[in-house]
């Protein structure tokens, strides 16, 4: 397989950060939850005014994986106040690390990951920290595989569907 590229998302990128955002999210977690709240979901967290707000932040960054030119993953990491819950100053916040379904298991999530930790370590980040739905097991190894632990609990909205995400951290 070619070596998949790593590359900073920009604002000219809404179309296929959108495409790439809406379809592994539905990939992921379509199969759990109802045709409704995954609708309502995807048209309020993913449109392209939220995009291009969350890509027009400074304390906010994407990263998309490429595989010959083709978006295959993306990264979405939060500093500061634009985490989505405020941990820490030094904390940097992975909100998403996703994978279309035919690129697992070909290390584009570890890649997603290690381009997470090297800019969190170039800022001098403590700790990075994200939330993962508790009935998401394959994620939630993935984590512990990579030296995050658990440290809490909040509650994730899907729809009208109240859900339970663990948080979990990695100290740098």
């Amino acid at each position: 397989m070619e070596p998949i590229k790593i590359e900073r998302v920009g604002a000219s990128d809404i179309l296929p950060l959108q495409e790439v955002a809406r379809k592994t999210f539905f990939q992921t977690f379509a199969g759990d939850n109802s045709e409704a709240n995954m609708k309502d979901y995807l048209d309020e967290r993913f449109s392209a005014e939220r995009l291009g707000a969350q890509l027009n932040d400074v304390n906010s960054e994407f990263y998309f994986a490429t595989l010959r030119g083709a978006v295959v993953g993306y990264l979405k990491m939060n500093y500061g106040e634009s985490q989505t819950e405020l941990q820490d100053e030094g904390a940097v916040e992975i909100e998403r690390i996703y994978v279309l379904r035919e690129y697992q298991g070909k290390k584009v999530g570890q890649l997603l990951f290690g381009k997470a930790l090297s800019v969190a370590q170039e800022m001098g980040a403590k700790y990075i920290w994200l939330g993962v739905w508790e009935n998401n097991r394959k994620a939630i190894e993935f984590y512990r595989k990579n030296g995050f632990v658990e440290f809490g609990q909040h509650v994730f909205r899907l729809g009208n569907d109240d859900q339970t995400d663990i948080l979990m951290k990695h100290i740098l």
